[in-house]
């Protein structure tokens, strides 16, 4: 009879745990999936919001839709020197110089043709130790900083970083993939690096 009852516990005990299991493999596919789907809705809803639309996503199509037009009108030939007049007037009005050259340079570095984070690093702080970034600037002689070069440090899990300025030979450079060099980092090192994933390229 005792042998029958640790039977019984034991079999509740293991469909127990696959339960448990099937839990965490249902969190697994659901929450990212639900916080993707947050992130876009929590976006679409603040920009219909601002625009005071009451359709739901026409904002978000409005605004992607004027982008668009807006690049297609900065790309255009006959247009694009009223473009450059209007960045050169921006860039000639004190503070808002500061706002807009800053924004633009920022922006730049993430989607313009000159990528600034396209050259992933690894940069040794102590022994042993190094911390990942991106190669913002590789040359700082005009700071008078001859052998340095300018290192940027994203956050994990948040759209924010560091800026560092270190010696040349702290610098390991990595050959991988650059976008799933970011990921990793973004990650706090969970994502796989050497993810067969090719780099976007804009």
């Amino acid at each position: 009879m005792e042998l029958s009852n640790e039977r019984i516990k034991r079999s509740f005990r293991f469909r127990l745990k696959r339960i448990f299991n099937f839990f965490l493999k249902g969190l697994l596919i659901t929450l990212p999936i639900y916080a993707t789907f947050y992130i876009i809705s929590s976006l679409v809803k603040r920009i219909d919001k601002i625009l005071e639309l009451e359709t739901p996503g026409l904002g978000f199509l409005i605004v992607i839709g004027g982008i668009t037009v807006i690049g297609l009108i900065g790309s255009s030939f006959f247009l694009s020197p009223i473009v450059n007049l209007l960045d050169e007037l921006l860039n000639k009005i004190p503070f808002v110089r500061t706002i807009y050259s800053s924004a633009k340079d920022l922006i730049g570095a993430f989607v313009g043709e000159k990528n600034k984070f396209s050259k992933p690093v690894l940069v040794e702080l102590a022994p042993g130790v190094y911390k990942p970034g991106f190669i913002t600037q590789d040359d700082l002689n005009d700071l008078e900083l001859p052998g340095m070069m300018a290192v940027y440090f994203p956050h994990s899990y948040a759209f924010s970083g560091n800026l560092f300025l270190v010696e040349n030979q702290k610098v390991k450079h990595f050959s991988g993939s650059t976008s799933a060099f970011m990921k990793f980092i973004v990650s706090g090192g969970v994502s796989d690096i050497n993810q067969p994933e090719k780099d976007s390229e804009v």
